[in-house]
């Protein structure tokens, strides 16, 4: 424990199980959106009128969006993981203060106190 009362081998285990849950999602919507393209390649589908489903176009975006959020979420993770490692994680960046235990448990990447939330 350090002096904001984090248990830093825990907070890194967690931060490490969240990083490898982000990047298999990352790595499996990469897959999917290539399902998607590759299905689509060579085929004389007008998907855009197709009243029975969504559009591959809608298909990979979404794949896409889902991707960007894996993205976003492997580089809170990272973030936190170098807060961990100098020594001010669990710090609130705004007002310096310690974030509560509870509001690291349940948002291990937070950057702020509930306060300054």
């Amino acid at each position: 424990m350090d002096v904001t009362g984090v248990d830093a081998d825990a907070a890194r285990a967690r931060l490490l199980e969240q990083r490898a849950e982000a990047a298999d999602r990352l790595a499996s919507l990469g897959a999917a959106r290539t399902d998607v393209v590759d299905a689509a390649r060579g085929s004389n589908v007008d998907d855009e009128h197709d009243p029975e489903g969504t559009t591959i176009a809608f298909e990979r975006a979404q794949l896409e969006a889902l991707a960007a959020d894996a993205v976003r979420r492997l580089a809170e993770v990272d973030a936190a993981l170098a807060r961990l490692d100098a020594g001010t994680y669990g710090v609130c960046a705004v007002g310096g203060e310690p974030i509560d235990a509870d509001r690291l448990a349940a948002r291990p990447t937070a950057t702020t106190c509930v306060r300054h939330a």
